[in-house]
């Protein structure tokens, strides 16, 4: 097929926007920066690690023994609640002040902001300091699971919030800043810019065709049999048609749904092992703790009916072609397009050769 060997650009219909492929590239040297392998072999408890059961947190908070899954709001929160704003002192809730004197009509114009507020919570997997999402049985995955359903049921509660963002940056290559295994969920009072995106891909999709964008798509693909890396009764997980980073995966639940809240307890379960299953195989890649940034996508808690949106998670790995050579978003990609060199179909096929067993069982 041409696109196997010449350049070209695929459209992503979740957001509209277009990456460039150019598989020619992929024999090119690499004499740039060279990456230190994700440090290996964590102790079970670390007694300087924040995250740890029993030790002072950053803030100074003492985390409790916890034998499973523990939760606690963001010492260092990046959004403060509507409770927490109330608190604060009226001088530093006044106008911001733009410096010299700029009539109000321009100062309108582009110094636009609006408040912002929410809640920030790290959850952490496990009490073990050194055992990732792969390296747990399905059932610890499974307690995980239902804690993101159960803080997502207790933060969409709350009237002023409008979208609950569960996410997880795996490795310091991705700026995790506490290497103890956890994930984040930031519940906000605004729709964040790319569930705005998907948002509207997947209603224009709706009105004109009168079915799920995703569901349609996953059809598609189903009978494309190029792409998908690994699925189970409930979910997929498959490299898309449009992937920008090299390994990139997106997650689909099977059935038409619309958020963690909505699954079934065979679901629920079938989505831990399907994490367990699609992330042992990319540590297996190129036998590291692999790492990523994902986050799910589901649909807004605004209180509207959403049957166009369906639920999914995506999965972005920095990784190029080995453990120490990433991809970097630079020049052409900052400024005009993201452009891969491995096309989607190759990084398909490599997820899918590797074993599903751990390499260090």
């Amino acid at each position: 097929m041409l696109e196997e060997k010449y350049p070209h650009r695929r459209l992503n219909p979740l957001t509209g926007d277009w990456v460039l492929v150019s598989p020619q590239r992929t024999q090119r040297p690499w004499i740039g920066q060279v990456e230190e392998a994700p440090q290996a072999n964590q102790p079970p408890y670390d007694p300087n690690c924040y995250l740890c059961p029993g030790n002072l947190r950053a803030g100074g908070q003492q985390n409790p023994n916890y034998p499973s899954t523990f939760v606690f709001d963001n010492d260092y929160s990046a959004l403060l609640s509507v409770d927490q704003l109330k608190t604060l002192p009226s001088k530093e809730r006044g106008e911001l002040h733009w410096g010299k004197e700029i009539e109000k009509e321009l100062a309108d114009r582009f110094f636009v902001l609006d408040q912002e507020h929410g809640i920030c919570r790290v959850v952490c997997f496990s009490p073990r300091h050194d055992l990732t999402l792969p390296d747990l049985t399905v059932d610890q995955i499974e307690a995980v699971v239902h804690t993101w359903i159960k803080q997502t049921h207790e933060l969409e509660s709350r009237d002023y919030i409008r979208y609950v963002q569960i996410f997880e940056n795996k490795g310091s290559m991705m700026g995790a800043s506490n290497p103890h295994p956890h994930c984040q969920i930031w519940a906000t009072s605004i729709i964040p810019n790319e569930p705005t995106k998907e948002l509207t891909s997947q209603s224009d999709h709706f009105n004109q065709y009168g079915s799920c964008l995703l569901c349609d798509y996953l059809k598609i693909e189903r009978i494309a049999e190029q792409r998908i890396v690994v699925e189970n009764d409930h979910f997929t997980a498959l490299v898309p048609f449009w992937a920008v980073w090299p390994f990139e995966v997106i997650l689909f639940a099977n059935r038409h749904l619309a958020s963690l809240t909505d699954l079934e307890a065979n679901e629920a379960a079938s989505l831990a092992d399907i994490l367990k299953r699609l992330t042992t195989r990319y540590d297996n890649l190129f036998e590291i703790s692999f790492p990523y940034s994902m986050g799910f996508h589901p649909s807004p808690s605004d209180g509207k009916d959403h049957p166009e949106w369906h639920f999914h998670a995506h999965y972005y790995p920095p990784l190029l072609r080995s453990a120490t050579v990433r991809k970097f978003m630079v020049g052409f990609e900052m400024l005009a397009s993201p452009q891969r060199d491995l096309t989607p179909e190759g990084a398909a096929e490599q997820l899918r050769s590797v074993s599903e067993v751990h390499y260090h069982s």
